[in-house]
């Protein structure tokens, strides 16, 4: 009985946690309807202020709780919302949640430049004191972390439903320009909401910190918030009473798991995807979401190709690769092998989310299932990459049927829960190379021929990017890719002409997680020997915003994006240049929504570069000048 009531106050302390976390996810939604994937990072951040104002700068520890969660969070969340947030208000789901990946990614990015790693450790609150239910000791805080959440979220309840201000910050979600009408300032009521939420995320990692005295972590304190997301989807991103419950749910089943089940690794696993598991319940037992009905919302794509400029295209990158392995070193060949295995990786997007407009963030889940094949399988053989392909098929259809029911941010959110699984459940097994292992694997031998130095295997990437990237052009004019685009812009146009968008998503889904797996494939040939720390679920967020700010409705956007997700791994010293840039073209995403491809593109259509020769009109003048001279001749020869 005492082992029980131990674990259920754990449980219980653990969810409070989490209610604060997703009380202040389930604010910034409520009231503005953006996702912040960023909510977890802001709560790391925050803890890396705390530690450098209490322990750096030899603050009090409660001087620096009061200026962290009151001052620096919520400035920080208001300036969020004015400069970021507020330029893509109006946007899609996919804009807002990779725009919030850009601010995870980047404020990621500058905790490692401002806290290098080393020793930040923050010790509990009321230390040596608490009280005794029982035979159980409980802590100080652990006191002060439930006593906290019953605070916030009375508080918040309370603002949100009987304040002028909570009623405002509401009514800005259903009608903005009539709440100004009434006298309303639907920007500030943002800005409240956001810097609300900040300092709830705040409020939420100093309490975790405190809980575990122990060095504070860039992606682990970063992915304990993203457990929030649990918790927030039980109360349908809109009810604090049952956010709060999700939450002690959670927690429970998190503290009981941890003293009940095996300590097997089979189970460790299962234990550390209890999060992601019940994220993905409480989403499929979200109602189905329902066909709006209004104007089309097509989105401008860029221009198809025709073939022979295809095939041109294609016959300048294996050139370029050529000529690359001629002029680079070992070391940069293998890094232009590496950043065409990704490109492949990145063209899996294309299809599923530039054409569809579907938001995945498993797609490294699926690079891993075809590398881990190529690695179990010990086979160099072509069929190995191909079994690896279409097991990341069969698993892309594990995520999309169970997912039919689901649209939008929801769907979204079930890519990270599955995700998460696959990492827990089957990267982080020893015997695929979890918890530090690695796996060898064999280069690819097609036809006699064994691909086993970097540029003959750069010029197998590059020919294999090609023919994919080539495929999706032609899934993008034919039949299917326009049925794609027609889903996309406006899907209850489409079920008035009977349409069936289920067996086109499973489709699409399939075929993007194909790709994926056939990268991973030659991915693992290329490397050697992999991990399970090469398909980790955080790998996906800075992929699929990379891909998204390079173009992902063009296979040059996949190919750039590609290149730039190897800069980023290959070049740590230029993640800072890379961040801006990407954080530049995520803001810019509002108005030019094909990304860094989608502006080269427009750059070719300029007057300016049609007068220098350069671009479609210069080209078009060109041949026009070339046909007239015949044509002159012949006149004169007639004259």
């Amino acid at each position: 009985m005492n082992i029980f009531l131990t674990y259920t106050v754990l449980g219980l302390v653990i969810g409070a946690s989490y209610a604060i976390a997703a009380s202040g996810l389930v604010l910034t939604y409520a009231t503005t309807r953006i996702f912040n994937v960023a909510h977890g990072a802001t709560a790391m951040v925050m803890a890396f202020v705390y530690w450098e104002l209490a322990y750096n700068q030899g603050l009090s520890n409660w001087l620096s709780v009061l200026l962290v969660v009151f001052v620096v969070a919520p400035l920080f969340g208001a300036v969020l919302e004015r400069w970021v947030i507020r330029r893509v208000a109006d946007a899609g789901v996919g804009v807002t949640l990779v725009v919030t990946c850009a601010v995870l990614v980047g404020l990621i990015g500058a905790a490692e430049k401002i806290w290098p790693p080393g020793v930040h450790q923050v010790t509990m609150f009321f230390a040596g004191h608490g009280v005794v239910v029982g035979k159980v000791h409980v802590s100080g805080n652990d006191l002060l972390t439930v006593g906290l959440a019953i605070a916030a979220g009375a508080v918040l309840y309370g603002f949100l439903t009987f304040t002028r201000t909570g009623v405002a910050m509401r009514a800005a979600v259903d009608d903005k320009e009539l709440l100004a009408l009434h006298g309303g300032r639907p920007h500030l009521m943002a800005a409240i909401a956001w810097a609300m939420g900040s300092s709830l995320a705040a409020l939420a990692g100093i309490l975790l910190v405190s809980a575990r005295p122990s060095d504070l972590n860039y992606i682990s304190l970063t992915l304990l918030v993203v457990n929030s997301y649990a918790a927030a989807m039980a109360g349908r991103l809109t009810s604090l009473p049952r956010t709060f419950v999700g939450a002690a749910v959670l927690g429970l089943l998190n503290a009981y798991a941890s003293g009940y089940l095996w300590t097997s690794n089979a189970w460790t696993g299962f234990r550390e995807a209890i999060p992601a598991i019940f994220l993905l319940l409480m989403l499929l037992l979200m109602p189905q979401a329902q066909l709006r009905v209004g104007r089309l919302a097509g989105v401008p794509g860029v221009r198809t190709p025709e073939l022979r400029r295809v095939g041109m295209a294609a016959a300048a990158l294996l050139l370029a690769v050529v000529v690359g392995n001629a002029v680079l070193s070992d070391v940069n060949v293998n890094r232009m092998a590496l950043g065409l295995c990704f490109a492949i990786l990145a063209l899996s997007l294309v299809p599923l989310t530039g054409f569809s407009g579907y938001v995945s963030l498993a797609q490294f889940s699926f690079f891993g299932v075809g590398a881990l094949t190529v690695a179990k399988t010990h086979s160099s053989a072509p069929a190995a990459v191909l079994l690896g392909a279409l097991l990341a098929a069969v698993a892309g259809i594990l995520v999309a049927l169970p997912s039919l029911r689901l649209q939008g941010l929801y769907l979204a959110l079930s890519t990270i829960a599955f995700a998460q699984i696959m990492d827990s459940m089957v990267f982080q097994n020893p015997s695929l190379g979890g918890y530090g292992g690695s796996l060898t694997t064999k280069r690819l031998d097609l036809f006699g021929f064994r691909f086993t130095s970097d540029k003959a295997y750069a010029i197998l990437a590059a020919a294999v990017f090609c023919l994919v990237g080539a495929a999706v052009i032609v899934l993008r004019k034919g039949r299917y890719g326009r049925i794609l685009i027609a889903l996309r812009d406006s899907p209850a146009a489409c079920a008035t002409l009977g349409l069936n968008p289920r067996v086109a998503r499973v489709a699409v889904f399939a075929g993007s997680a194909a790709v994926a797996g056939l990268g991973g494939g030659l991915y693992a040939g290329l490397q050697n020997q992999v991990g399970s720390s090469n398909f980790q679920f955080f790998n996906s967020l800075p992929l699929l915003l990379i891909v998204v700010c390079a173009g992902v409705t063009s296979v040059t956007g996949a190919l750039l994006g590609g290149m730039l997700l190897m800069a980023l791994n290959s070049y740590p010293s230029t993640q800072a240049y890379l961040f801006l840039i990407l954080a530049v073209a995520a803001v810019g995403l509002g108005k030019q929504p094909n990304g860094i491809a989608g502006w080269l593109f427009e750059m070719r259509e300029h007057p300016l570069a049609g007068r220098l020769g350069f671009g479609s009109a210069g080209m078009a003048r060109g041949i026009a000048a070339k046909s007239a001279v015949p044509v002159r001749e012949n006149a004169e020869a007639e004259a």
